[in-house]
């Protein structure tokens, strides 16, 4: 529910670098006393707008407005995202569907008006996102010289209240008069809630008879696309199903449970995608209700599913989720941001028994105590044959579910925890390193470096 596909969220950006860049004094970022355990964004949203705009009047009287407007003329996204973000404040950050009528049909007349008349704010916003852009690449070198790819989430929906919509209604189930959604997103019924999952994201029109609409939306999809791995090595498209059936829900209902199936856009654009941009390197996030339509769009592609450990015990032998029964080209996690902790799920009561009992038999264990069941768990990921294990920062700690990150249909208490640095220990780095040697997950050249003694 992001303000723009495509813009960095200025909560990410580095007090510390803008110190070291000139734009910052020693005493303008000292923190009022934030907790080191969990995030309180209110504090933290009002300390960065803070020492931001401090950072915006200096660097206007830097030697990088050069170097500022060259960035402004790359990103082709960002003038639409600074002039809605100077809108959104001007109306008192309103959603844009309930702005004046010339606002809110972005008239292109009434546009140019305000890109003059707020043509300040309209700077500072692109100055944020030139900040977060510019420490981002710092951020991915850096990676890259460790060896380390970056992997983000791409969600397939985006927000109501988004620039996305905003700029380009044409492309969205919108109604003609009031901009808001006719139908919107979520899942039926599933593992995570009995009365599935009401998004309320607006729908991509891929049904549309119109080919200028079906055209402008394949340019959209290619330009985030385009953005998102300028970031990033990987990434993961966020209900991947999506793309050959999605759920329609009346903007009516208040639940998911009453909803249809339409067709995606399926094969044809991804096919188009990779002749536009070559290669793709997707993860298919394929949890939930999975058809076999769904699983031969993914293996046609020949991009990898998830395989969640914490699914896997229901004391079926086929399973998908149990690792005997992994295909390579698949990625294991012991559990997702939506699950809760390792630690959280198996001391949870309402997780049965039986589940319990099976996890127990799979780590060799079933007829004795399991003392730390989240190193068990990782240990079946890691000796998997999957070409790639992710384990959460909660499982490696041990955490329980006073630490989990996500609870899928809330909208309260989520995202929250941190992860103090005094929490990495060289126990659990040695433990870590040499899980992942013995399993022959180091990177090459981390295991040309072992084999020539060098640490």
């Amino acid at each position: 529910m992001s303000f723009s596909a495509f813009a960095g969220n200025p909560l990410f950006i580095s007090p510390e670098l803008m110190i070291a860049d000139g734009l910052l004094d020693r005493e303008d970022v000292v923190p009022p006393g934030f907790s080191d355990y969990y995030v309180e964004f209110e504090r933290v949203i009002a300390w960065k707008a803070t020492i931001l705009a401090r950072g915006w009047q200096k660097f206007q009287r830097t030697e990088e407005r050069a170097d500022f407007e060259r960035f402004c003329v790359e990103a082709p996204w960002l003038a639409s995202y600074s002039l809605f973000m100077a809108l959104r404040e001007k109306f008192g950050q309103a959603p844009w569907y309930e702005w004046p009528a010339e606002y809110r049909c972005a008239d292109r007349q009434a546009l140019l008006v305000a890109s003059v008349d707020f043509a300040e704010r309209i700077d500072y916003f692109s100055f944020e996102q030139y900040l977060f852009h510019r420490q981002w690449q710092r951020l991915r070198e850096y990676a890259r010289s460790k060896e380390i790819w970056i992997i983000g989430d791409l969600p397939i929906y985006v927000g109501a209240d988004s620039v996305d919509v905003w700029a380009n209604q044409q492309i969205f189930d919108l109604h003609a008069r009031t901009r808001r959604p006719v139908n919107i997103a979520g899942v039926p019924p599933d593992y995570f809630s009995s009365t599935g999952q009401r998004w309320g994201n607006p729908l991509y029109r891929w049904g549309t008879r119109k080919g200028s609409v079906k055209k402008q939306l394949f340019n959209w999809w290619h330009d985030r696309l385009a953005a998102i791995f300028s970031l990033l090595d990987i990434i993961r498209i966020d209900h991947f199903r999506g793309f050959e059936s999605f759920w329609s829900i009346p903007v009516g209902e208040e639940t998911a449970e009453k909803g249809i199936w339409k067709k995606g856009p399926g094969f044809p654009f991804f096919q188009e995608m990779q002749h536009r941009l070559g290669p793709l390197p997707i993860i298919a996030e394929d949890l939930g209700i999975i058809t076999p339509q769904v699983e031969e769009l993914r293996d046609r592609l020949g991009f990898p599913g998830m395989k969640i450990l914490q699914f896997a015990f229901d004391d079926n032998e086929n399973n998908p989720y149990l690792p005997f029964n992994y295909e390579n080209n698949c990625v294991v996690f012991t559990g997702t941001h939506d699950n809760d902790t390792t630690v959280g799920w198996y001391l949870d009561q309402e997780v049965s028994p039986a589940a319990k009992a099976a996890m127990k038999r799979a780590i060799n264990k079933g007829g004795g105590d399991v003392q730390a069941v989240h190193r068990e768990l990782i240990y079946l990921a890691l000796s998997s044959v999957a070409v790639l294990s992710i384990i959460p920062m909660q499982d490696i700690l041990g955490f329980g579910n006073d630490c989990r990150m996500n609870k899928p249909g809330t909208t309260s208490g989520n995202w929250l925890w941190r992860c103090a640095p005094w929490y990495l220990s060289k126990e659990i780095s040695a433990w870590l390193h040499e899980e992942t040697r013995f399993f022959n997950r180091l990177s090459r050249n981390e295991q040309r470096g072992e084999e020539e003694g060098v640490t």
